[in-house]
């Protein structure tokens, strides 16, 4: 099974943390992606710079909003651009492990489930692990709705599902309301 992800990548000012994102994506061992960068700001100082880190990568979108929209819009627009059947969200300061979308993918084959998330590690700004988030085995409505450990950047899910909802237009927070609605 080697189907098309989309990696949908909102950007607003993490200069700092993108080249390591994007380090973090070409070394997936699962290599059959599309990245959709959807750079959110309206002042284009950072958009050589991205332009440039993404420059030699094949199967790349960068859509350039015309005004500041916020994380969930941007990725609403990335999720219409998007051609994969699975999508995964990364935020541009966040990292992958390199086996992250081959084994989460052979997870939902396995599990015949369209949406599925990981453990993930906070880390400080020095690059060290401060606290590990573990993914329960089941996520049940009501255990979400006292407390939402679901990391956007772990989470892979059938696009499919995404035709009916979308993130809605929040500044924080978007994640969660659109998983509570799934």
């Amino acid at each position: 099974m080697n189907p098309l992800i989309s990696i949908i990548i909102p950007y607003y000012k993490k200069k700092k943390f993108f080249k390591s994102t994007i380090k973090s994506v070409l070394k997936q061992t699962h290599k059959n992606f599309e990245i959709i960068l959807i750079y959110d700001d309206i002042d284009k100082a950072e958009l050589p710079f991205i332009k440039l880190t993404l420059k030699k990568i094949k199967n790349v979108k960068i859509i350039i909003n015309k005004k500041n929209f916020g994380a969930g819009y941007s990725r609403n627009i990335g999720i219409k651009k998007s051609k994969g059947r699975l999508i995964s969200f990364l935020d541009s300061d966040d990292t992958w492990h390199k086996d992250k979308l081959k084994k989460q993918i052979k997870f939902m084959k396995v599990n015949k489930v369209d949406f599925s998330y990981t453990d993930y590690s906070i880390i400080d700004k020095n690059e060290k692990k401060i606290k590990i988030i573990r993914a329960p085995k089941i996520m049940t409505y009501r255990n979400l709705l006292f407390s939402c450990d679901i990391g956007l950047s772990t989470v892979m899910i059938n696009s499919r599902l995404l035709k009916k909802e979308k993130f809605p237009n929040l500044k924080t927070k978007e994640d969660y309301l659109l998983w509570i609605k799934l």
